[in-house]
């Protein structure tokens, strides 16, 4: 039970993070929030992320060039260029890195508003901050689990971010229903979705790309914006409208 409760508070803080501040913030610019609030999110990625942490710069620079060229040969991770979703992560991987240490290059379009953290990222994109994080969730193991089965949910664990993110790519192109006719294969994966927090809704979000609630029908409910929502209330970003 402990290491369960464990996972599902992994799994929804990570991909809360990850949601809201890398896809809806950095690659989308749905809403604006002050330098403070900024770092602020940076820790929390860090926290909730912990191995599989990854740069919001990145992160959005690739969003947008998957949204620019989805399911075409310059789609950073699209299923459509892979035989399955173990090659579709790998692919992923490489692209996301040649990004991120230069290797690869976007067009300066692309580049526009993304939040940057360079001395926070060294650090927390170590190899030396990875390995640390997965030493925590050893021990976290170690004090939760009470069979021997559960530790095979560690390398979950420690890749939590890299799975969230291929179960959204591979499934939202594969399978699912579409409000939408569009030239891609974006689909909403579940009709509501209470378990990737809005995500799922990835026709809905390829037709408007900058809208901030991912819901269009009466009986889907995008988690992420009302998160949002509350954050607008509270004042610490501002939605635009």
């Amino acid at each position: 039970m402990g290491i369960l409760l464990f996972f599902i508070v992994h799994w929804y803080t990570s991909l809360f993070f990850q949601s809201i501040f890398h896809h809806r913030y950095a690659a989308h610019n749905m809403f604006t929030m002050s330098r403070g609030w900024e770092k602020f999110f940076y820790v929390g990625c860090f926290i909730t992320q912990g191995s599989s942490y990854i740069s919001a710069y990145t992160y959005g620079l690739m969003h947008r060039l998957h949204h620019a060229h989805t399911d075409k040969a310059g789609d950073p991770h699209s299923p459509h260029n892979e035989e399955n979703a173990f090659l579709l992560m790998w692919l992923t991987r490489n692209n996301y890195k040649d990004l991120y240490t230069g290797k690869s290059t976007a067009d300066d379009k692309y580049k526009k508003n993304l939040p940057q953290w360079t001395r926070f990222d060294k650090i927390a994109h170590s190899g030396w901050a990875r390995l640390g994080w997965v030493m925590v969730y050893i021990v976290i193991y170690a004090l939760l689990a009470n069979a021997w089965w559960q530790w095979l949910v560690l390398p979950f664990t420690i890749a939590m971010g890299s799975l969230q993110g291929i179960i959204v790519n591979w499934w939202a192109h594969k399978f699912g229903y579409e409000n939408f006719n569009l030239t891609d294969t974006s689909k909403n994966i579940l009709p509501v979705d209470l378990i990737f927090w809005g995500e799922a809704y990835h026709n809905n979000h390829h037709r408007h790309p900058n809208r901030p609630n991912n819901a269009t029908r009466w009986f889907e409910w995008d988690m992420g914006y009302q998160s949002m929502r509350v954050l607008d209330h509270f004042k610490v970003i501002k939605i635009c409208r």
